[in-house]
């Protein structure tokens, strides 16, 4: 008998089994924080329900609780003061293994039921994550809506598709009959059940503590897992939110709620600990190279599937919109202050400049209308707050002021600090774009976390294109973008990509940009070099979490 929140949400599992199929544009959830699709209260009640945290114990009755912990520090309004159970790690594993054997006995379509519960019920709650989001990361509004609330949603629904997808091709049971000539045949009874592997980590990131953490969730729990979350320490908020919403619906529906839990410590050995313990069986990481090495290294009775830094970057060619080009590119370079995985850092311009709609554009050209097209992009205040957000660590300031000293390369555009009324404590800072030769291989070939970029110049396109596929094979990118008109220049680029194995936008110009990826469509990451060993999302990312284990009898 198929499980009532199966059948409830069939129509939404069945319009993500078709999007992924399709990859056409397809979400259940509303983008804009409309009160047509939210009703007419909910963003207040929303903001409501956030303040409430504030300053408050955050109750979730976990086991092994020992004391109270967080230190959140919001980039926009300072302490947060909520305070967070500190539970020991060792107990939460044991009761997540306990809890896993009622999600296996409810089947993959009770947990693929009870997963999209879970996604309808955070839904409901877009308006308080996005203000927890916002105050945690210094994302803007809109931004900390989108991707933080309903964006967060449809990567973790997508996982829950890809993983109701690949269990669903293993069937409960089968009669297994062997012809034997003139003797009667062979036949036996076969049963086969979907098993988690254990546990599943999953640790977050300080910049998008949802958008970043729902597809590892999702993947691990939908295929019959335990899930521990390890917040960002200044970004926990969220996911305590995200957690007292799942444990309610896991309860709701008869199971063990400490199938989840949320494990806060700003303690790495503790964290080493968990990604080190024999029952965790993956590890989902989003952050440094350093601590993602180490885990990728350590954690040998686990999948670790890891999104590391990158250099991102850009080869400009020639374009037939020069204006929107520069257009889109200063979007790209000043939305949440590039602090994101995806943000381009090397434009790669040829040295004798470039072939456009309104002439012949040098190559210090092309940096000094960048760098114009920036400034005139951010000139109104409100646009500006909206779009760059504040910044989320002291350290990211302290590399715009580095770059700013122009040690880094000829400042073709300084950033300023802006002040936002507001929220006057916030650390508001506009791009900072510098130009380079391509020799200077030890400014921009590392990451840079950001709004720092380099114009950097290159011989030629070829060379551009040379210089673009060596980043990507040594040190990572995941996203690569192009600007042509010449069709042999784009071809080189595209067959660049598919041997450094990362994804690449061609000719930009409009409404969609370089650093965006969208859920059911854009492939985010394709696992095949340094900055990701993982796709979000693929069947990669979920048929590894689980394992069918079967047994056999006579009949």
């Amino acid at each position: 008998m198929s499980h009532p929140l199966f059948e409830q949400h069939r129509a939404t599992l069945d319009g993500a089994l078709q999007a992924i199929a399709t990859r056409g544009y397809w979400s259940p959830y509303t983008e804009m924080p409309s009160p047509k699709a939210y009703g007419e209260t909910a963003a207040e009640d929303g903001k409501r329900a956030y303040e409430a945290h504030l300053g408050q114990n955050f109750e979730l009755n976990q086991p092994g609780q020992n004391g109270w912990t967080g230190n959140e520090v919001s980039p926009y309004a300072g302490a947060l003061n909520v305070h967070y159970p500190l539970c020991d790690h060792e107990a939460l594993i044991d009761a997540g293994l306990v809890a896993m054997k009622g999600w296996q006995a409810v089947g993959a379509e009770g947990r693929t039921g009870i997963c999209l519960e879970i996604l309808a019920r955070l839904n409901r709650q877009s308006f308080e994550l996005g203000h927890a989001v916002m105050m945690t990361t210094g994302q803007g509004w809109m931004m900390a809506f989108q991707a933080g609330a309903p964006h967060a949603q449809d990567r973790g629904l997508e996982a829950v598709a890809y993983a109701w997808r690949e269990q669903s091709f293993v069937p409960a049971e089968a009669v297994w009959e062997k012809p034997q000539g003139k003797n009667p045949a062979l036949v036996m009874k076969k049963h086969f059940e979907v098993v988690g592997r254990g546990v599943g980590l999953v640790v977050g990131c300080g910049t998008f503590p949802t958008w970043n953490t729902y597809p590892g969730v999702f993947a691990a729990l939908a295929t019959g897992n335990a899930v521990i979350i390890k917040p960002h320490s200044n970004a926990i908020l969220p996911a305590a939110i995200t957690v007292r919403t799942i444990r309610a619906v896991l309860a709701e529906n008869g199971i063990d709620p400490n199938l989840v839990t949320l494990c806060v410590t700003d303690n790495r050995s503790v964290t080493q600990a968990l990604a080190t313990h024999p029952s965790v069986k993956s590890v989902d990481f989003t952050g440094s190279n350093v601590f993602g090495q180490w885990l990728i290294e350590h954690c040998k009775q686990a999948q670790v599937y890891a999104e590391l830094a990158g250099v991102n970057n850009i080869v400009i060619d020639s374009t037939n919109a020069y204006k929107a080009m520069l257009g889109n590119l200063a979007f790209t370079l000043s939305l949440y202050s590039g602090q994101m995985c995806t943000t381009s850092q090397a434009i790669f311009v040829p040295a004798g400049g470039i072939d456009t709609d309104e002439g012949h554009k040098s190559y210090d050209e092309v940096c000094a209308d960048l760098g114009k097209a920036i400034t005139r992009f951010l000139s109104k205040p409100e646009v500006a707050f909206a779009v760059l957000g504040a910044m989320q660590s002291e350290a990211t300031a302290d590399r715009v002021a580095h770059a700013n000293s122009g040690q880094l390369g000829t400042v073709v555009l300084a950033s300023q600090t802006l002040n936002n009324p507001d929220f006057p404590a916030a650390q508001v800072r506009t791009p900072v774009l510098l130009a380079c030769d391509a020799a200077d291989e030890a400014a921009y070939m590392e990451e840079r976390f950001g709004p720092i970029s380099f114009v950097v110049k290159v011989a030629d396109t070829a060379a551009g294109i040379a210089l673009s596929e060596r980043i990507v094979r040594e040190h990572g990118a995941l996203t690569v973008g192009l600007y042509s008109t010449r069709q042999e220049v784009i071809d080189a680029m595209t067959e660049a990509t598919w041997r450094g194995k990362v994804a690449l936008s061609i000719n930009l110009t409009s409404g969609v940009f370089v650093n965006q990826s969208s859920a059911f469509s854009d492939y985010h990451g394709t696992g095949g070099n340094p900055a990701a060993n993982a796709s979000y999302a693929d069947s990669a990312f979920v048929a590894n979490r689980f394992r069918v284990v079967q047994r056999r009898y006579h009949v």
